[in-house]
């Protein structure tokens, strides 16, 4: 269940991340800091997720669907 949480978090950070760089983008404000900022946040955060849900997958603590063979 952690780990749903985590998961969760980290795809809402992902989305915030995302509408802070649209912001930002649309004002164009040199006192405010820059685009790529917030889009290498969201870039960092997808890489955590994804090791994330693999070291899961690893471990045992996440089963994924079985192949509908």
């Amino acid at each position: 269940m952690l780990i749903k949480i985590i998961v969760v978090g980290l795809l809402a950070f992902m989305v915030y991340n995302l509408f802070r760089a649209l912001f930002t983008m649309n004002k164009n404000d040199p006192n405010k800091p820059p685009m790529s900022k917030f889009i290498g946040r969201r870039v960092i955060t997808s890489v955590l997720l994804v090791l994330l849900l693999l070291l899961g997958i690893l471990t045992g603590v996440i089963t994924p669907n079985p192949s509908p063979l």
